[in-house]
């Protein structure tokens, strides 16, 4: 089997927009990946169950926005049987062990990263590509990971997949304003306590 190049983006997709498609066809693009995977999970342990729509109705959902024959939604985070990111990445990374796995997400998620089960264990296993989104961008490169792993920064994206963990590089692409939170709300853009999913 060819070594493929796979993006990551894992996410409730509660539900799924036309931001998570915005950043993946970049990281298709920037990062020159063959394939991305969005990993819907069950329930990210740092989201409250209240609101939640079922998983089968956010992986429809999911797979009715990819529209992309390169981008797939996936249940494998339920069918792996696994919670944490640490564990699916680890999963993963035994299952395919002759792809290269690239971690994709938005700069929100790089200030909470800290916040993540093992958190520094996920960076030193596989390459991470940070999408700016609205008003976070210098928040999260000011951030306690930024600071803790800023020697392992990759200035060329493409050259990412490739690297050895901990890498990591930051994207300052063209903005998409979608937010699940905020369409869970009734309106796009940013609800009105300012944080975005």
């Amino acid at each position: 089997m060819a070594r493929l190049k796979i993006g990551l983006l894992g996410g409730s997709f509660n539900p799924a927009h036309e931001g998570h498609r915005h950043i993946s066809l970049l990281a298709l693009k920037r990062l020159q990946l063959d394939q991305v995977w969005w990993l819907v999970s069950p329930q990210n342990p740092l989201k409250a169950g209240a609101g939640m729509a079922p998983l089968a109705q956010r992986l429809a959902g999911a797979g009715a926005m990819t529209r992309h024959p390169r981008i797939r939604a996936s249940d494998l985070e339920s069918r792996l049987g696994t919670r944490y990111t640490v564990d699916t990445l680890a999963a993963i990374r035994r299952r395919w062990p002759g792809h290269a796995f690239v971690w994709l997400m938005g700069a929100d998620n790089l200030v909470q990263l800290p916040r993540w089960h093992r958190w520094s264990e996920i960076v030193e296993m596989v390459p991470m590509a940070i999408f700016n989104r609205p008003g976070q961008g210098h928040r999260a490169l000011a951030g306690a990971a930024a600071a803790r792993f800023a020697g392992n920064r990759v200035r060329n994206p493409a050259a990412l997949p490739n690297a050895r963990a901990p890498a990591w590089c930051f994207l300052f692409t063209r903005l998409h304003p979608a937010s699940s939170t905020a369409i869970r709300a009734g309106r796009e853009g940013v609800d009105k306590t300012g944080k975005e999913a």
